[in-house]
């Protein structure tokens, strides 16, 4: 029965004068009598699918790459620096217009705009796998970006605007799922494609995939996703989504690209303007905080302290993650001498792990609350520890048994760590403000991805060549137990109860 119908039959059994089979004369009900029934939008079961299948496309796509990138190269001679931009193009241009997309879906419809963003992201999609030469596939990366930042904000925005309780709270853990076990199973499905060969297409088989999957979830979406927009939709704030991009560009860009490149004097200038930009898109948005605008990052949104503590906390957590997805996939194929197959099968433990943890999270979350997180942390900093026990034990024998405790236990942290923090972070988002509240979690999530395979990839890079891969490897991941270790110290500072 809807809640329409109950809110209408409950009227009449508390006033039976005015139902039409009520027995002695009738009488006119006034008008303020009437019930006006408010038609929430619902997002139901195959809809949470729905937008779920769109948030997984571009984080599967953001790291799927890494195993295709050595048979990319062979097939068209992009050589270091075009591979850092097919990875860099996408990572950049996705995470500078990804609050931008956020801000257009409060405004013009979220199921519009994710029905629009998904359709393009096929569409660009298609056009990275017929890319006929490496600078082809860079531009169509670079579009494929763009159209991932229109699609994705609008799944947290709408869960957020119809959802409610505990249905919102096990709908932000599905999504911290989707989220990691995306991350992880996009190299796990670069490494089969790329070696089943799928009618002789090679590389490009991890971009053709994506079409048939976006066909499906349109016609989902069309049928089972419910149109939302803000109560208040405000207009662009063109200064703020201009420096923004500044800001990101500038420091992304030369990190990105600046190692392949030989750090040429461009590099140097773009860091250099990073903290200008970054200091006026602050003072520019506070301004227009100030004078009543809607800043496209408003302050008064950071002052939330549960987005706030979130934030901080996703920062070291993904710039680690995607700084180690990155490494490891680099070690396996061209260290160890593994195929594209047996490199993503290495990591079908820590995505097993990690589902496991996702599931029983919001269970532990009800019982012990953020220390669930805590404990996460340690456990993937044990993982990371086997790892290094591994690689310094077995190297260059080192297979998939060896691997397997250390992804495993990592996993498992990782598990009980992410989608509590997604949790977090939007807990206290007003609905009306949905879409730029996760327009700025998922904006600073990307960038501290792209700044992990800019920093811990470069830095695993830089010492190969001088000292080896094997301590290459291991210097990297000591530097990532240090940034596990402040996320565990800043858990600490949690609410122990979440809601």
């Amino acid at each position: 029965m809807s809640e329409a119908t109950e809110t209408i039959q409950a009227t009449v059994r508390e006033n039976p004068a005015s139902s039409p089979t009520a027995t002695g004369p009738a009488t006119t009900p006034a008008p303020t009598a009437v019930p006006v029934v408010r038609h929430e939008a619902v997002l139901g079961r195959l809809g949470l699918f729905t937008v779920l299948l769109g948030a997984a496309l571009p984080l599967i796509d953001f790291f799927i790459v890494n195993v295709a990138l050595p048979a990319i190269d062979s097939d068209l001679a992009a050589g270091p620096a075009l591979l850092e931009l097919i990875v860099g193009g996408y990572g950049v241009t996705y995470a500078v217009l990804l609050v931008l997309g956020g801000r257009l879906g409060d405004t013009i419809g979220r199921r519009r705009l994710f029905l629009t963003g998904m359709a393009a992201f096929g569409v660009t999609s298609l056009v990275c796998g017929l890319a006929p030469t490496a600078w082809t596939l860079v531009a169509a990366r670079v579009a494929q970006g763009a159209s991932a930042a229109l699609m994705l904000p609008q799944v947290l925005a709408t869960i957020q605007a119809t959802t409610r309780g505990p249905r919102r709270a096990r709908a932000m853990s599905f999504y911290g799922a989707t989220a990691g076990l995306s991350m992880v199973a996009g190299q796990i499905l670069g490494g089969v494609l790329v070696a089943a060969d799928v009618a002789g297409t090679g590389w490009r088989s991890v971009f053709l995939v994506n079409v048939p999957v976006v066909l499906v979830g349109l016609v989902l979406a069309v049928r089972a996703v419910p149109e939302t927009r803000s109560d208040r939709p405000a207009s662009v704030d063109v200064p703020g989504t201009l420096l923004l991009a500044l800001s990101l560009v500038s420091l992304l860009l030369p990190l990105t690209e600046g190692r392949a490149a030989g750090w040429p004097v461009w590099t140097w200038v773009s860091l250099g303007v990073f903290p200008f930009a970054a200091g006026a898109f602050y003072v520019t948005e506070r301004r227009a905080d100030r004078l009543g605008r809607t800043p496209l990052v408003p302050p008064s949104l950071l002052r939330l302290e549960s987005l706030r503590r979130g934030l901080l906390m996703v920062v070291p957590f993904s710039i680690g993650f995607s700084g180690f997805m990155f490494v490891i996939a680099v070690t396996l194929q061209q260290g160890l001498r593994m195929g594209p197959v047996s490199a993503g099968l290495a990591l079908v433990p820590m995505a097993v792990a990690f589902f496991a943890a996702s599931l029983a999270g919001p269970r532990l979350i009800g019982r012990y609350g953020s220390r669930v997180v805590t404990v996460g942390g340690v456990l993937q900093a044990l993982g990371i520890t086997l790892l290094v026990l591994a690689v310094l034990r077995d190297w260059p024998g080192l297979g998939l048994l060896g691997l397997a405790p250390g992804v495993a236990v990592a996993g498992l942290g990782q598990g009980l760590q992410l989608p509590v923090l997604m949790r977090l972070m939007m807990s206290d988002v007003p609905a009306d403000r949905a879409g730029v509240g996760s327009g700025v979690m998922i904006t600073t999530q990307q960038s501290a991805l792209a700044l992990g395979v800019a920093t811990l990839g470069s830095l695993f890079l830089a010492l190969a060549p001088s000292i080896g891969m094997r301590d290459a490897l291991t210097t990297t991941l000591l530097v990532q137990l240090g940034l596990i270790a402040l996320t565990v110290l800043l858990s600490l500072r949690l609410p122990r109860v979440m809601r």
